[in-house]
């Protein structure tokens, strides 16, 4: 007896086999098509901020961008105990365990950082905003993070500085942790906007951006209390003892005083006599016009003119030195 034939599978069902796979694998098409768009849209979106350096274009620019100096082969992280007088916070501490970068050091991560995002800035700037492949893409993004990871050393290593600035800020509008918090984002834009190729050291930089952030919240602080504080008697008082605290640093002081020692040299000898001797900048009590009209031998009111035009021409030095908006920004 001969077996019957196994039957053979219709061509619908057939179909049906095939047409899972097909359709699995367009989903996955489509799926990677999808998060290529996404990844396209997120590097043709971000910010590639870096300040730019003529070093950047010569040969050898990629060997001093690559190449540490002997002092990076020393571990950044390690033990170091803080002053024991300090009172230190666990976070504190914890800052003591990264150490200070040198000189060499300090630009050689700032050129790297720089650098890098040079490099990534040029290159996806050759690339299609809408055909620009995985590979091309992850080119770029690989760049960027090398950068990132260079930006973290620097503000990492710098952390101590916020917090030796912030303990001389604490009022009763920002604690200390806000204060630290707040000095961290400013520290964070400072690395991003610190040129190194000018040879300066970051902390002089970081510093003044730092207490000018500070500044700007003290003036907040003050601002408030003054519009919300209630008629109580003491709480005026505490504001009023505040408000006539110094909020300006030594080194603004110092740079102010040789500002404006360098609008006196543009005056005319007479008119920065005058000047002097009005305002008592020479260490004696203010004189009078007609002080100073007996001394010239001319008479008040020529005092008058000539102090006028000294006070125009120091009004215009001043405006040209953006004086205004540098005092505003420190308040």
């Amino acid at each position: 007896m001969i077996a019957a034939a196994p039957s053979r599978p219709s061509r619908s069902r057939l179909a049906s086999r095939k047409a899972l796979p097909v359709s699995k694998l367009c989903s996955d098409r489509s799926a990677r098509l999808a998060e290529l768009r996404q990844r396209r849209a997120s590097l043709f979106a971000r910010e590639i901020d870096y300040i730019p350096c003529r070093q950047f274009l010569k040969a050898d620019a990629e060997k001093l961008a690559t190449i540490p100096p002997n002092a990076a082969a020393e571990p950044l992280r390690r033990a170091v105990v803080p002053p024991a007088s300090d009172g230190s916070t666990p976070y504190i501490a914890s800052l003591y365990q990264t150490r200070l970068l040198t000189k060499d050091e300090e630009q050689f991560y700032f050129r790297r950082m720089n650098w890098l995002k040079f490099r990534a800035s040029t290159s996806r700037g050759r690339l299609d905003p809408r055909r620009a492949s995985l590979r091309q893409i992850e080119q770029v993004e690989r760049v960027l993070a090398d950068a990132d990871n260079v930006q973290k050393i620097l503000i990492t290593s710098n952390l101590r500085l916020v917090v030796s600035i912030a303990k001389k800020f604490i009022d009763p509008s920002w604690s200390f942790d806000e204060l630290t918090s707040e000095g961290n984002l400013a520290l964070m834009r400072a690395v991003e906007k610190f040129n190194f190729a000018l040879g300066n050291r970051f902390s002089t930089y970081a510093t003044y951006a730092i207490q000018r952030h500070f500044y700007r919240l003290s003036h907040r602080g003050r601002q408030f209390r003054k519009r919300f504080t209630s008629g109580d008697e003491s709480l005026r008082d505490q504001i009023e003892e505040t408000e006539s605290a110094e909020y300006c640093s030594t080194e603004q002081i110092a740079w102010l005083k040789d500002l404006f020692s360098g609008f006196l040299e543009e005056l005319e000898p007479r008119e920065r006599r005058i000047v002097v001797a009005r305002f008592g900048f020479d260490g004696k009590p203010p004189r009078t016009f007609r002080e100073l009209g007996v001394q010239m031998g001319v008479c008040k009111e020529r005092i008058r003119q000539i102090q006028g035009r000294a006070m125009d021409k120091l009004k215009e030095l001043a405006s040209e030195a953006r004086l205004e908006q540098t005092v505003g920004d420190w308040l």
